[in-house]
């Protein structure tokens, strides 16, 4: 199995295909052999396991997968990195130059349960994860690399001031553990915040789980007023809905559990 690329070797590939990163597409590559290694662990993959990567930069990643023997598709939108990626990566997983943002996943991934693995593009992180725990059951499992700030709001529990609709979104379709933090000076080129590792396994969704999502949207698009208020835009009249549902109207989004929110809809 080849060693994990390091910085010195991942700064070399990019001087000598003459490529420059673009800071407008969150480029931040990972040059820590050992935290590569550790990601691949993290994730349990090995022969047999499906993997979809977005953001397959220099490639490091998307081999150490592929070399544990899992099947890998990768996306990567920066079509200026093809020849790394062919010297780094070659036949050992597929490549497809895309812009990960606009793949339906559920429309373009084979059959089979999938697990996504992937040093994710600060810019477009968190969108991907929470379309793909709403839209994609297939992929079961996530192993996925964020600003640090991401993942806490990813992580955040109802009450806490970084709680909000990501934390609704992941509560509702997933278990969320924090397995990893990553100083800046591990990439190339080094992100101005702590990054970390955050694992999410996909539980059975709650045939009103979307509903429960539009009612969230609208309680934390007021999130200073009471839900008695909020809600108003979901609700003509509030009141009796939150009394079926047992939630206090005094109470506010940041108060509101993601059962709470299933509560709702389903009252």
């Amino acid at each position: 199995m080849a060693e994990p690329l390091g910085r010195a070797a991942t700064r070399e590939l990019l001087e000598r295909h003459g490529i420059t990163l673009r800071p407008s597409l969150g480029q931040h590559f990972l040059t820590e052999p050992n935290t590569v290694r550790r990601i691949v662990a993290i994730a349990g993959v090995g022969p047999g396991s499906r993997v979809v990567e977005v953001g397959a930069g220099a490639g490091t990643l998307t081999r150490a997968l592929a070399e544990a023997g899992a099947q890998v598709i990768a996306y990567e939108v920066d079509a200026s990195l093809r020849p790394l990626l062919e010297e780094v990566v070659g036949e050992k997983a597929e490549i497809r130059f895309e812009d990960a943002a606009a793949v339906d996943f559920d429309a373009v991934l084979p059959p089979g349960d999938w697990s996504m693995v992937a040093n994710l593009p600060y810019n477009v992180g968190t969108p991907i994860v929470l379309r793909l725990l709403r839209e994609v059951p297939r992929v079961v499992r996530l192993v996925v690399m964020l600003q640090w700030e991401a993942v806490e709001r990813l992580a955040a529990s109802p009450g806490s001031k970084t709680y909000g609709l990501p934390s609704v979104v992941v509560g509702l379709h997933g278990t969320i553990r924090v397995a990893l933090r990553v100083p800046p000076h591990l990439f190339v080129p080094q992100p101005k915040v702590d990054s970390a590792v955050a694992v999410i396994e996909r539980k059975p969704a709650d045939p009103r789980a979307e509903r429960a999502i539009e009612i969230a949207a609208a309680a934390f698009g007021q999130r200073r007023k009471m839900v008695r208020s909020s809600l108003r835009r979901v609700f003509l009249d509030p009141e009796p809905v939150l009394s079926a549902a047992g939630v206090d109207p005094t109470s506010r989004a940041e108060d509101l559990s993601p059962d709470d929110f299933l509560r709702l809809a389903w009252a």
